[in-house]
């Protein structure tokens, strides 16, 4: 079972656990680096889930588009935020120079380190030229299946070696956080901040 086929069997239980998690304080600094560089910003919520930070990420007036892969999770997002939501798989992803922000909270744990460095060429692509991406991984040296999806965890030295491989991207922070759902609080998470500087 890939990940898409997990989300979309357990999408009720997993929008259940995650739709409440604030992820105000870690999207602090999103939200600040890309104001400076752009009013009315137009955001991806790369891998949306539940819809949750799409509408936090509205608040701070960005004009944000939801995508995620699972069919089940689009249609529960659609509930939450009354909004349409793009159902697209990162592999269907084309877009080129469209947005001033990529959110993309969690959403990148469960590609092999193939498809993670396919991935991060497309958004790079999607990005507009100081354009400000976040992501975020699990901290740790998993690699393979656990509980009915893949995942493949990072150290902070294996974060910035990836980074080091997209000179457009200019690393602005790499910081380690707790999980915010305090069942999971002893989980850990690296968060990457950067900007596309245009450089090549």
């Amino acid at each position: 079972m890939d990940s898409i086929d997990y989300y979309n069997r357990y999408a009720v239980p997993y929008y259940e656990e995650t739709v409440d998690a604030s992820m105000e304080e870690v999207m602090k600094p999103f939200v600040e680096l890309l104001s400076e560089e752009s009013e009315n910003a137009e955001v991806l919520d790369l891998g949306c889930g539940s819809g949750r930070d799409t509408l936090l990420l509205e608040e701070y007036g960005f004009y944000v588009t939801p995508m995620d892969g699972s069919e089940e999770m689009c249609k529960l997002a659609v509930v939450n935020t009354d909004k349409e939501v793009l159902q697209m798989t990162y592999d269907e992803m084309e877009f080129d120079d469209v947005f001033d922000g990529i959110w993309a909270c969690a959403s990148l744990i469960h590609l092999t380190e193939d498809e993670m460095r396919k991935v991060m060429k497309k958004l790079v692509k999607a990005l507009k030229e100081n354009g400000v991406l976040y992501f975020s991984v699990h901290k740790g040296d998993r690699d393979g299946i656990y509980h009915g999806r893949y995942f493949h965890d990072y150290t902070r030295r294996e974060l910035q070696s990836l980074m080091e491989e997209y000179p457009e991207l200019e690393v602005v922070d790499i910081w380690t956080t707790q999980d915010v759902r305090s069942e999971k609080s002893d989980k850990l998470w690296l968060n990457v901040l950067a900007r596309k500087t245009g450089k090549e």
